[in-house]
């Protein structure tokens, strides 16, 4: 990463409560074929969130604590704040000196933005502000939001313009939080229903909705230079596994996560 940070543009890109499981069978079923065509051999990694709601697990990640390998480590991060003892920093770890990741990037000379989805990013009160106030540059609308059935293709349009309207030498740092799989999400599978509310189908109708717009995105960070992409899930959730329904509590639903992170080759 010491050598990606200055060269490369950087995405990353959360898929607000996707579920692990569902991630893989939509990928081997060939029902995300735009993904799965940048996912290291066509498959989603299983790794362990930081966190199990939105909050928590971007404050991590924020602080270079993505999700962890789901198998035993130690793991060295790609990203870490400098401090003593750190047993997942190695010599590949970009360390920056700040408190967090976004204004480490900041400080490396990169433009940073985010265009937010759900409500933790939505600027509309304190809490609403923290996140989206990392970054010199914040983006958040209503059809960004959880209840429009076009937050993604709105999110994305927004990141071209972003994009489009920097300098060719300015350095980008692009975080987007994709709202569309959290719930409601049964407005993405036809013929279902507000009255039958969400459940494991609908929250797969909602990837296959992302999966249909994310090559506009992917090619307008890769327009300008060749760009460094990461992928993944911030918590899972659940649809009545063992009784549960909903995140914020420990399942192995909401804690296993797919991710990826792959180079995305200059598109000129």
């Amino acid at each position: 990463m010491n050598e990606v940070v200055g060269r490369d543009d950087l995405l990353l890109l959360t898929l607000d409560t996707l579920r692990h499981d569902v991630a893989v069978e939509l990928a081997a079923a060939g029902r995300i074929p735009n993904l799965a065509r940048h996912l290291p051999g066509g498959v989603w990694e299983e790794r362990h969130a930081p966190g199990s709601f939105t909050y928590a697990s971007h404050q991590a990640m924020f602080a270079g604590f993505l999700p962890t390998p789901a198998r035993p480590g130690p793991h060295p991060r790609l990203f870490a704040a400098r401090f003593a003892g750190s047993e997942s920093t190695a010599g590949r770890t970009y360390v920056f000196d700040t408190p967090d990741l976004v204004s480490g990037l900041a400080a490396a000379g990169y433009r940073t933005v985010c265009v937010g989805g759900v409500g933790f990013f939505n600027k509309q009160g304190a809490l609403g502000d923290v996140l989206p106030g990392m970054f010199q540059e914040s983006h958040w609308e209503p059809a960004f939001g959880v209840a429009s059935p076009t937050s993604f293709e709105a999110q994305v349009e927004r990141a071209e313009q972003v994009v489009a309207a920097l300098p060719a030498d300015q350095r980008l740092f692009l975080f987007l939080n994709v709202s569309a799989l959290h719930q409601p999400n049964w407005f993405h599978l036809p013929d279902a229903t507000a009255e039958a509310g969400d459940t494991r189908a609908t929250h797969a109708a909602a990837l296959e909705y992302v999966d249909r717009h994310i090559g506009r995105l992917l090619t307008a960070m890769s327009s300008r230079r060749r760009c460094f992409a990461i992928v993944c899930s911030d918590h899972g959730t659940t649809y009545g596994d063992d009784g549960y329904t909903g995140h914020r509590l420990a399942h192995e639903a909401v804690w296993t996560v797919p991710y990826a992170h792959f180079f995305l080759e200059p598109s000129a």
